[in-house]
């Protein structure tokens, strides 16, 4: 792969922003399985939207050189093209790894020592490997796309008539 691509710099920036939204989306995600009857896609969904705003300004302040641009509404509109592509990779990967793990085993059930809070390892690991995935895409998608000039966005405008 181009070594440009995958500089450690960029990459260890990227990974510490994914890792605070990372977090966001498992803390949302659990918080609202436990206190509302909603369901583990809709869970996944609403952690996944949580992130999307933190992770703009975080990946634009600290990753890929980006934060002294004057193209925020440029790049606002095609990290939220990517998004979309991650939102799907994130919740429907991760629900899909999910059924997956139940149909050909039982629930794994882990109780944190100490306390009453059962943790579903299917679930969690379902997730985490969903945001695995989104995370090499986004990586890629907002190196390549998001944060540099490609003449998308003026391409977009025209068929908008914008």
């Amino acid at each position: 792969m181009n070594s440009q691509l995958f500089n450690k710099r960029d990459l260890i920036a990227y990974f510490i922003v994914a890792a605070i939204g990372a977090s966001l989306q498992l803390i949302v995600g659990t918080l609202l399985q436990e206190w509302f009857p909603v369901t583990y896609e809709q869970a996944l969904l609403a952690g996944y939207v949580s992130s999307f705003f933190i992770g703009f300004y975080l990946t634009k302040l600290f990753a890929f050189n980006a934060k002294n641009s004057a193209k925020t509404r440029r790049e606002i509109a095609k990290f939220t093209l990517v998004s979309i592509l991650s939102c799907i990779i994130t919740v429907y990967g991760s629900s899909l790894l999910y059924q997956f793990s139940t149909e050909r085993m039982e629930a794994i059930l882990f109780t944190i020592p100490f306390s009453v809070k059962v943790v579903n390892i299917n679930k969690l690991a379902s997730h985490t490997a969903g945001m695995g995935l989104s995370f090499i895409s986004n990586y890629v998608l907002h190196k390549q796309f998001t944060f540099r000039n490609t003449g998308f966005y003026d391409k977009l405008k025209r068929l908008m008539n914008l």
